[in-house]
C-alpha cells in the first residue's frame, strides 16, 4: 500500500474514534437535561447511560469476529449509518417514549462505536507492523481529544447557553461525516491471518477456553442484569439465565477451537485488559464526580479536561517514551501503572487545587498508554488471531468497566462514605443512610449502606450548614478519599502482573512481534 493510503486510513480511524469520544461526552452532559424535561430518576439516567458500555462491548465483538471475512470497508459502512439513525432516532424522544427511545438510542450509536473499533484497531495494527504500539497509541489519543471537545461544547453550548439538547448532540456528526469522505475510496489491506485464508477455528484457536471464559464470565453477569432489569425477571432466575447463557457460549468457543485449552499468556492478558476496563473507564465514570464533590463542580471539569489534554498530548510519543527509556510494551505498561497507582494514592489525600493538578496528571500519565499498548502486544504476539483477539480484549475492557468498574467504585463510595459518618456519629447515620443497601456483584456478603442521595444533596446545597450537615459532607468526602485509595490497588495489581509478564518474555529471549508463521509454528 502507497504511504498516503496508509496515513489517510490511520486519520480516518482517528476521526471515527473522536466522532465517538464527542458524542460519549455531549451525551454524557445532557444527562441533566433529559432528567429535568422528562422527569428520570438516576437510576433510569444510570440505565440510558450503561447502555452505552453494553452497545459498544456487542459493536466491538460481533464486528472482531466478522471484520477478517467480510472487510473492513462494509463495516465501516454498517458504523456510519448507524451512527446517523442513532442521532435520528434520539432526536423523536417525547414524554411518552422518552426512556425507550433514549436508550434505543445509545445502545446504536455505542453499537456504532464498537464496530468502529472493531474496524480500527486491527487496520492500525495491520498497516503498521512494524510499530504497532506507537500507531495505536496516535489512533487512541483521538477519545481523549473527542472528550475535551465535547466536555467544551456542554460547558459552552449548554451551561453558559441553554442551547436545544438536540442541536448540542446534532454537532456529533459533523466528525462522523468527515470520516465517512476520509474512509471513501480508500483501498483497505487484509489481515496476516485474513490474507492466508485462516479459518474462524484457527483465530479463535489462541483464544480458547481459558480466554472465553473470561469474556463469558463478564456477560453472564450482563444478561443476568438485563433479564431482572429490562424483563423483569426476579434476581436468582436472571442470574441462572446468565450463567446458562455463558454456559452455552463457552461451549460454542469450545466447538469451533475442537475445544482447545487457549494460550495461558493471552488469558492473563485479558484478565488484565478487564483490570485497565475497571481503573480507566470505571473511574473517568467518576472522577468528575469526585473531584467536583472534593473541590467544586467547575474544578471537577477543569480537572477533568486536564487529565483528557494529557493523555491527548503523550499518545502521540509512546515511540519516542519506549525508544528514549529502552522500554518494551510490557515494560511500558508497568511502569505506567505504578504512575497510576501514584498518581490515584496522591489523589486520595489531594485537600488543594494545585496538589490536584499534579496527582491527577501523574495518573493521567499512568493511565495514557494502557489501553492501546495493550492492543498491541495482542496483535504483536498473536497474529493468527486476526482482529478475534483484539476485538475480544476491547469488549472485555468495556464489560468491565460497565459491571465492575463504574459499579464498584459506587459501591466502595457508599460503603466507606457510610462506615465514616457511622464512626464519628451513629444517631446522625441512622437519620441519612439510605433505605436500600449497595451490593458489589449483587453478592450478598458485600452488603453495605451509604448515604441517600436526596438528603446528602439537601445538605451540600445548604447555604448556612448545621454541625450536622458538615459531619454529613465530611463523610461523604472521606468515603471519596477512601474510594481513590481503594481505586489505586488496581493499577498495582497490574503492575505485579506486568513484571511477571516481563520476566516471562525475559526468559523466552526478551518480547518482539511474531509472524503468524512463527505463531503456528
Amino acid at each position: 500500500m502507497s504511504e498516503n493510503n496508509r496515513m489517510r486510513l490511520l486519520w480516518a480511524g482517528f476521526m471515527a474514534i473522536l466522532a465517538a469520544g464527542v458524542g460519549f461526552a455531549i451525551r454524557g452532559g445532557i444527562f441533566d437535561n433529559w432528567a429535568k424535561e422528562f422527569g428520570f430518576t438516576g437510576a433510569q439516567l444510570g440505565a440510558i447511560g450503561g447502555m452505552g458500555f453494553n452497545g459498544f462491548c456487542f459493536g466491538i465483538i460481533l464486528g472482531g469476529i466478522v471484520v477478517d471475512k467480510i472487510g473492513y470497508g462494509k463495516l465501516v459502512v454498517l458504523a456510519f449509518l448507524l451512527h446517523v439513525v442513532s442521532a435520528l432516532i434520539t432526536f423523536t424522544a417525547n414524554a411518552g417514549n422518552a426512556y425507550m427511545i433514549l436508550s434505543l438510542g445509545m445502545f446504536i450509536f455505542a453499537f456504532a462505536n464498537g464496530t468502529l473499533e472493531a474496524v480500527a484497531n486491527p487496520l492500525v495494527a495491520t498497516l503498521f507492523p512494524e510499530n504497532r504500539t506507537h500507531y495505536l497509541n496516535i489512533l487512541h489519543a483521538s477519545w481523549p481529544a473527542g472528550m475535551v471537545i465535547g466536555v467544551i461544547i456542554g460547558w459552552f453550548l449548554d451551561d453558559k447557553m441553554n442551547i436545544d439538547w438536540r442541536i448540542q448532540l446534532a454537532l456529533y456528526l459533523i466528525p462522523t461525516v468527515l470520516y465517512g469522505i476520509m474512509f471513501m475510496g480508500q483501498k483497505f489491506p487484509k489481515s496476516e491471518a485474513s490474507a492466508t485464508g485462516a479459518s474462524l477455528g484457527s483465530m479463535f484457536k489462541d483464544v480458547g477456553l481459558l480466554g472465553g471464559a473470561v469474556i463469558c464470565f463478564l456477560l453472564s453477569y450482563f444478561f443476568a442484569d438485563f433479564f431482572k432489569s429490562v424483563i423483569g425477571i426476579d434476581g436468582d432466575t436472571a442470574k441462572i439465565i446468565g450463567w446458562v447463557i455463558a454456559g452455552v457460549l463457552l461451549i460454542a468457543v469450545g466447538w469451533v477451537t475442537k475445544f482447545s485449552l487457549g494460550s495461558i499468556v493471552l488469558f492473563v492478558l485479558f484478565v488484565t485488559h478487564a483490570i485497565v476496563g475497571a481503573v480507566e473507564l470505571g473511574t473517568d465514570g467518576w472522577i468528575q464526580n469526585i473531584t467536583g464533590n472534593l473541590f467544586t463542580p467547575e474544578q471537577g471539569k477543569v480537572l477533568f479536561l486536564w487529565t483528557s489534554a494529557i493523555m491527548f498530548g503523550l499518545r502521540f510519543c509512546a515511540h519516542f517514551i519506549e525508544k528514549t527509556l529502552k522500554l518494551s510494551p510490557i515494560g511500558l505498561l508497568m511502569v505506567c501503572s505504578v504512575l497510576a497507582c501514584v498518581g490515584l494514592t496522591l489523589a486520595s489525600s489531594m485537600n488543594t487545587f494545585p496538589l490536584a493538578l499534579i496527582a491527577l496528571g501523574i495518573y493521567a500519565f499512568g493511565k495514557t498508554f494502557f489501553w492501546p499498548t495493550m492492543l498491541a502486544v495482542a496483535s504483536d504476539r498473536y497474529p493468527r488471531t486476526g482482529a478475534v483477539a483484539i476485538s475480544i480484549m476491547g469488549g472485555i475492557g468495556m464489560l468491565s468497566a460497565g459491571i465492575i468498574g463504574g459499579p464498584g467504585l459506587g459501591y466502595c463510595k457508599d460503603r466507606f462514605s457510610g462506615e465514616a459518618l457511622n464512626t464519628a456519629n451513629p444517631a446522625l447515620y441512622a437519620t441519612y443512610k439510605a433505605e436500600a443497601s449497595s451490593k458489589f456483584l449483587n453478592i450478598a456478603s458485600t452488603a453495605a449502606t451509604g448515604l441517600d442521595g436526596k438528603k446528602l444533596a439537601a445538605a451540600k446545597e445548604a447555604k448556612e450548614k448545621t454541625a450536622d450537615q458538615k459531619a454529613v459532607v465530611d463523610a461523604d468526602q472521606q468515603g471519596d478519599r477512601k474510594t481513590l485509595k481503594f481505586d489505586s490497588y488496581l493499577p498495582a495489581a497490574m503492575a505485579a502482573i506486568y513484571l511477571l509478564l516481563l520476566l516471562y518474555f525475559k526468559s523466552i529471549g526478551g518480547y518482539r512481534a511474531l509472524k503468524i508463521e512463527e505463531q503456528a509454528a
